[in-house]
């Protein structure tokens, strides 16, 4: 199968826009991605769109509407907090197969303000709300928190850091919803929202649209579009595997990891490799936690690792050099996108003050409850 190319990359900067169209947003990002390798919306075989609050909606076709209606393909996806990833990769997979040879991929999301809904048992069985804990995502991931703690011994200050970290990436982030530093005794003593997790260490509902164009490699020689591209090493997308903790709540643990494992196999690198990481810090409790998921750290080093400074940039492997979900913000739909626009941009060499310097391959990670989670590992064409 043919290699795929990401040739095109555009994201909006994060905040909330209240009225505008969904579809505006959405096409603000495309064209964005489109001028970036300098085609148009005539050229693209197919359109994949991901989203979840408008996924009934036609996100995708309203887009079309915005971006010119040439009549292709237009397929929307709703994955929880992967949706934006799981576009770009059904339109991977469709280059891949040889059904297209380029397609754009948009993420878009339009969110309120306050906490996410929880879920229920729609399926009319024993809903686990109120008997083995709460299913609203501040809780899951203060729990998930927890069970570090209770295991490794790790400190609310190492989960807190993870927050000054990412809030202080955003100061050199201009898409970044929030630019501002916010010191340790900021965030630990910020509204405790569910402990671990103070109102500071979670993430930011934004609205929000990034995009992406795929390419098979033989088309993007022919169109001369090489030079600035990068190569999709592996691209995996996992869902929840059965353990006895998720009888309870989702397991976040395993399905990072079996995403992770495939991703690099695929790619066939390791976590050695990797230099640098844009990973779902939903809470910052997760991102700690994804550490040891993704291998880049062994089990119940996560918080040393914090505590050295070595996913900082400058550090052995910069994690959330955006300013990630904490800062940067969450837009469900755009998020898996938006982090291959990041790592993208750092490995071009284009990311400025935030530049992490000789950046070969970068990973991206997202992992939504339901559960799906979706890993890409990008390199330099």
């Amino acid at each position: 199968m043919t290699d795929v190319l990401v040739i095109g990359i555009g994201m909006i900067k994060f905040g909330r826009f209240g009225e505008r169209p969904i579809a505006d947003i959405g096409a603000e990002a495309a064209l964005l991605a489109l001028d970036d390798c300098g085609l148009t919306i005539q050229d693209m075989q197919a359109l994949y769109c991901g989203n979840v609050y408008e996924a009934r909606s036609m996100v995708g076709q309203r887009i079309m509407r915005e971006l010119g209606q040439t009549g292709i393909p237009v397929i929307n996806t709703a994955n929880a907090c992967a949706s934006g990833a799981t576009a770009f990769r059904e339109a991977l997979l469709g280059i891949k197969a040889g059904a297209y040879d380029i397609a754009l991929a948009v993420g878009v999301e339009k969110m309120g303000k306050g906490m996410l809904a929880g879920g229920t048992a729609g399926d009319g069985g024993l809903a686990p709300e109120g008997l083995l804990g709460s299913l609203t995502n501040p809780s899951i991931f203060a729990h998930m928190g927890m069970e570090h703690a209770r295991k490794y011994g790790t400190t609310l200050e190492q989960f807190a850091k993870v927050s000054v970290k990412n809030h202080h990436h955003a100061t050199l982030n201009p898409k970044a919803m929030y630019q501002m530093e916010t010191p340790l005794e900021m965030v630990m003593n910020a509204e405790m929202i569910s402990y671990p997790n103070t109102k500071l260490m979670c993430s930011v509902n934004v609205d929000g649209s990034a995009a992406a164009v795929l390419c098979s490699e033989k088309k993007a020689r022919e169109l001369g579009l090489i030079g600035r591209a990068l190569r999709v090493r592996g691209s995996a997308l996992s869902s929840d595997p059965w353990t006895p903790y998720n009888q309870a709540m989702t397991d976040f643990n395993a399905v990072t990891r079996i995403a992770a494992k495939s991703a690099y196999e695929q790619a066939g690198v390791g976590p050695e490799d990797i230099s640098l990481i844009e990973l779902h810090d939903c809470f910052a409790t997760a991102e700690l936690v994804h550490y040891e998921n993704l291998g880049i750290c062994g089990e119940g080093e996560a918080g040393q690792l914090i505590d050295d400074n070595e996913t900082s940039l400058g550090g052995r492997i910069p994690v959330n050099v955006s300013g990630g979900l904490l800062s940067k913000g969450h837009p469900l739909g755009a998020t898996g996108i938006a982090n291959i626009f990041e790592v993208a941009t750092h490995l071009r060499g284009e990311a400025g003050s935030r530049q992490v310097e000789g950046a070969k391959f970068g990973l991206t990670h997202v992992c939504g409850r339901g559960s799906a989670c979706a890993v890409h590992i990008l390199e330099k064409a």
